[in-house]
């Protein structure tokens, strides 16, 4: 199968519209009609069922959808990270949560310029899920990851530092005054529902809580009362007089570790993983 059938594939089992699926391409309708029709001879499976009225994935079709978007994220990827070996200025891109693992990573930059053979590193501030987008398309070559909130199967990683959460309130809440609480407790604050995050394709899950891009927003509507949130120990410096902390003893310990693509040969992200071990 070739690059650009999966594309076309992939346009056309998410629009289920040839016409849209077209436009989306840019191209005619006729041509990515036939060309779906080759895919499918070629395969020799049915990937979509036609009516006049409707296009429905077949159980084919739902397999190959998700196996298509996995090559062209392997396609693109492998793009990106061979025009960035050839730039004349070699350097390593990480990408890490904006907000999180502050002094780690500070920490890090520091011990890594110190070596000799430090190349430079181009730090991307990301939205929470982002920094593990940018390494899996090759945008970044490094990341650094927090589990369990991101993924990091299919990565190589090694574990950093593993911390417990808290919940942070609006100062003078009737509950700041607690030494811990559950999370069974938590959820049931109806008055300062839990915030949702946006789901990786730009989407937000159900729920009462309101909608959430950054730390900054937050922290702002947390100080407003308007909720409350689950967080590492870690971010209690970034905290104002205007939050109260208490500790959230049942919730999941999260672990930062930093992560790479296990066929990565750089000997640049070999050094500042070692350097990130070290520490």
């Amino acid at each position: 199968m070739e690059t650009r059938e999966l594309r076309y594939f992939v346009a056309v089992a998410e629009e289920l519209h040839f016409g849209r699926a077209a436009q989306r391409l840019a191209m005619a309708q006729p041509p990515l009609s036939r060309a779906i029709q080759q895919l499918e001879r070629r395969l020799g499976v049915v990937l979509l069922h036609r009516t006049t009225r409707a296009i429905t994935l077949t159980p084919a079709g739902a397999v190959l959808l998700r196996e298509a978007r996995l090559a062209i994220e392997a396609v693109e990827a492998a793009e990106r990270r061979t025009r960035r070996a050839a730039a004349d200025r070699p350097g390593v891109v990480l990408a890490t949560k904006a907000g999180a693992s502050s002094e780690l990573l500070s920490k890090l930059l520091n011990a890594y310029a110190a070596d000799p053979c430090a190349v430079t590193v181009e730090v991307v501030l990301c939205g929470p899920g982002e920094p593990e987008s940018l390494l899996r398309n090759g945008s970044a070559d490094v990341a650094l990851l927090h589990r369990p909130y991101d993924t990091t199967a299919g990565f190589d990683t090694e574990d950093l530092h593993t911390e417990q959460q808290i919940v942070v309130l609006p100062a003078g809440h009737a509950l700041a005054d607690r030494t811990h609480l559950s999370m069974a407790e938590v959820n049931a604050l109806t008055d300062l529902p839990l915030p949702r995050w946006p789901r990786p394709d730009g989407s937000y899950p159900d729920g009462p809580g309101p909608q959430v891009r950054d730390h900054t927003q937050l922290t702002q509507l947390i100080t407003l009362g308007r909720a409350c949130a689950v967080m590492p120990e870690s971010l209690r410096a970034q905290l104002r007089h205007e939050h109260a902390i208490v500790a959230v003893p049942d919730a999941p310990a999260v672990t930062t570790v930093i992560a790479w693509p296990p066929h990565s040969r750089s000997k640049a992200v070999a050094d500042l993983v070692r350097t990130a071990t070290s520490l």
